[in-house]
């Protein structure tokens, strides 16, 4: 049933989930909606894929979720689950193989305390382009952003770990991930450069096989940011 082109209002609501599958609806270029494309990746999970016109939604998803946001999952059975971090923290609980979470309850809050915290950085990743866009002076933001990414470096420093995890990815780096990926997008690469290992990190993740099968090129970002700031979203781009 996966689909590259988005639904739109007026459009006619796809089949149920096949059994032994799980739907995700979904945006190409939306980093939240990437973080749970990363977690099916990386799990191997049997899924399929529904993009949705998020400015012009189809009736039938708002029926399933009311907020209209992506990603949401839904199961054969009908059970309608969405916010990315719940969406992502079911799968590794109902998919078992290859868990990406902690097992011990104090290693799962270690890494909920860590999203929870990058929370506060992601605003930035929108804020500074916008600000620059319209003739601001973004210097203040930039040295927010820079000083607020000094601290994840200084985290992998006193971890002495590959990853924020650990010595392999876990489900934290799937949860940052995506706006790092855009840094060049949002040209903000250059944040990374007094956060050497915090700038190895992006390294590894790149050779990662979920991270490969989830990107889009640089080229393809900066089209589709392009027609989001002026307004007209094509979430289309390079079909």
């Amino acid at each position: 049933m996966s689909t590259e082109k988005c639904f739109a209002k007026g459009s006619a609501a796809p089949s149920p989930v096949p059994n032994g599958y799980i739907r995700l609806y979904s945006m190409r270029f939306c980093p939240f909606a990437q973080r749970t494309r990363l977690v099916l990746n990386a799990k191997g999970i049997k899924h399929d894929t529904i993009n949705i016109n998020l400015k012009d939604k189809p009736d039938w998803f708002l029926e399933k979720n009311p907020l209209g946001l992506v990603p949401t999952l839904e199961t054969p059975a009908g059970e309608v689950i969405y916010e990315s971090p719940i969406t992502c923290d079911y799968l590794d609980e109902v998919y078992p193989e290859k868990k990406l979470l902690p097992s011990s309850p104090f290693g799962k809050a270690q890494q909920k305390m860590m999203l929870e915290l990058f929370s506060k950085i992601t605003p930035y990743f929108y804020k500074i382009p916008m600000g620059r866009q319209n003739g601001q002076d973004v210097s203040g933001l930039e040295a927010e952003l820079k000083e607020k990414l000094s601290k994840l470096n200084e985290d992998l420093v006193n971890k002495k770990t590959k990853f924020f995890g650990g010595d392999s990815i876990t489900m934290i780096d799937y949860m940052m991930w995506p706006w790092f990926e855009r840094l060049e997008v949002f040209e903000l690469k250059h944040c990374l450069d007094s956060t050497p290992e915090l700038k190895k990190w992006t390294e590894r993740m790149l050779d990662d096989a979920a991270v490969k099968a989830t990107m889009h090129s640089v080229d393809n970002y900066k089209a589709f940011y392009k027609t989001y700031v002026e307004g007209k979203p094509n979430y289309d781009y390079g079909l």
